[in-house]
């Protein structure tokens, strides 16, 4: 399950790391500034073209957007890591994300 409120957030971290209003993200990606707006407040859901037009724009995976709706055990199912590797990873995905919040 997607968790739209958070890919909105990290498209606007994004999008303002890099000194972009949504006006010019808009432009960059072919949508308008008010659907832009929808989005980073997870109001609206954007297609999986919009989605890489958006990650094309601002340098970043689509991946790293969504890493708040991917489970951390998915990723490294297929990696040859321990159990308590495993752990360890989610443990710091969890206080890497409680720090961001915090932001």
């Amino acid at each position: 399950m997607v968790d739209y409120v958070a890919l909105g957030r990290r498209i606007r971290q994004q999008r303002r790391s890099m000194k972009f209003t949504q006006e010019a993200l808009a432009k960059k990606v072919n949508v308008s500034m008010s659907y832009i707006g929808h989005i980073e407040r997870g109001q609206k859901r954007c297609s999986l073209e919009t989605l890489i037009g958006i990650a094309n724009a601002l340098n970043v995976s689509p991946d790293t957007l969504l890493q708040d709706s991917l489970h951390a055990g998915l990723l490294l199912q297929d990696a040859e890591v321990s159990a308590e590797t495993i752990a360890l990873y989610k443990d710091i995905l969890r206080v890497l994300r409680e720090h961001e919040r915090g932001h």
